[in-house]
């Protein structure tokens, strides 16, 4: 009777450890996706083991894949990039994928995203949601910044040095101030409430939209390498 007893507790413990290295997925959709990429369920099984999740170091890409929740995706601590665009996801949390250098979770929708861990991320493509807010301080690496037809009414970008690209059309952005971006090479802003911009510190510039605000004149002066300018009929020098 007593070695029945071990043997019975020495299976449920083994069975108690091998739930706990699964990793919890609710979403049908997305678990379906993890599952049946071999490169990321190596050994073939109906799981994501946190072994696996944690070895993977390439891109997941689950675009149109009718997800509305993306937990589990906190065990992919090693990943590099992820496209998930065009599903229902409302909310997100990539604080424990610190590698990522590439997002892309555009129509979907999001009403909050935090990117405060990742410092390693250089592309951030967020359009078509209902942000109201969106925090980029603490991404010093970002090139390239992609938040057009959201809720939002501020954007800091003053440290993110190395931006190229801002694309915050359609938006309810009262200023903007990117003295702080010098590389930056192509900004459309079309859309918003601006009644001025500063562009005297963006001599990189090549590609600047921003009609429909409230601005009433531009100096262009500084912007030797502007090529593609739309403003409606703004004045400017």
């Amino acid at each position: 009777m007593k070695k029945t007893l071990l043997s019975i507790f020495a299976v449920c413990g083994i069975l108690a450890a091998t739930n706990a290295q699964l990793v919890n997925i609710p979403d049908a959709n997305f678990k379906a996706y993890l599952v049946g990429n071999t490169n990321i369920n190596t050994n073939g099984d109906t799981e994501i083991q946190s072994t696996e999740a944690t070895a993977f170091t390439g891109t997941i890409n689950c675009n149109g894949s009718n997800i509305s929740d993306l937990t589990g995706i906190e065990a992919f601590t090693a990943l590099t990039e992820i496209y998930c665009y065009t599903n229902n996801i409302s909310s997100v949390d990539f604080s424990s994928n610190t590698s990522l250098e590439i997002i892309n979770i555009s129509t979907n929708n999001l009403t909050s995203i935090d990117v405060s861990n990742n410092i390693n991320l250089k592309l951030l493509w967020c359009k078509k949601n209902q942000l109201t807010n969106l925090n980029v301080t603490a991404n010093p690496l970002l090139e390239n910044l992609l938040c057009e037809s959201n809720n939002l009414t501020s954007l800091n970008t003053s440290l993110n040095p190395l931006l190229k690209g801002l694309h915050c059309r359609n938006n309810a952005l009262t200023s903007l101030n990117i003295l702080n971006n010098p590389l930056l090479e192509q900004l459309t802003c079309d859309t918003n409430q601006l009644i001025s911009i500063d562009l005297s510190n963006n001599i990189a510039l090549k590609l600047f939209q921003c009609k429909s605000n409230n601005i009433t004149q531009l100096d262009l002066s500084n912007n030797v390498n502007l090529n593609n300018f739309v403003c409606n009929s703004v004045p400017h020098i």
